[in-house]
């Protein structure tokens, strides 16, 4: 990678920092998609209002400041800066130099446009190049078929599978860890 190679930004899509503004109004309508918010979360769901979002986000910025292992990032259109999904690096263990990996592409109409393909990609750079990571892992569901192939593109490997984990709709489905090492990764990038 040149010194000269952007940080945050791809051909589609930007990463950056929170708008407390403009930000929690578009959150909220996420929360009332039970698609997007079953694919990214495995708690109980429920719709949050701008108010509500807007005050985990400050929580969230607060963590951030406290904790030098949490790297946040809003994914945003670079044709008009309109917010699409969010990006995270989390749980970093600085002395082995390894964390965890979470994106999510907020509204329906947004899928299949290439968006997470280059926020992962950003993402990784950013884990391996800047942060110089060694590893990086992802949870996902079972039931999340789009998740697991789009990581299994970028060559993260189903590490960890715990059996019927979790519950949906009362059916059981299993947990999937799946992990990258950032020499497997480079590998790739030649």
């Amino acid at each position: 990678m040149s010194i000269d190679t952007p940080l945050f930004d791809g051909k589609l899509i930007r990463l950056g920092p929170i708008d407390h503004e403009k930000d929690p109004e578009i959150v909220s309508r996420w929360t009332h998609n039970a698609g997007f918010m079953r694919m990214m979360y495995t708690d109980p769901l429920r719709p949050l209002s701008a108010w509500q979002v807007k005050k985990k986000l400050e929580e969230l910025e607060k963590s951030i400041e406290e904790n030098k292992n949490i790297f946040h990032f809003r994914i945003r259109t670079k044709s008009d800066e309109r917010l699409v999904g969010f990006a995270e690096l989390l749980w970093i263990s600085w002395t082995n130099l390894s964390g965890y990996i979470r994106l999510g592409i907020g509204a329906s109409e947004d899928l299949r446009k290439g968006y997470g393909r280059e926020t992962l990609s950003l993402l990784l750079r950013y884990a391996f190049d800047e942060l110089n990571l060694y590893r990086l892992s992802a949870v996902i569901p079972e039931y999340n078929l789009p998740a697991q192939s789009l990581f299994k593109g970028f060559g993260f490997i189903e590490e960890v599978r715990r059996r019927q984990a979790l519950e949906r709709d009362g059916c059981r489905w299993d947990s999937l860890d799946f992990g990258l090492l950032a020499k497997e990764w480079k590998e790739r990038q030649k």
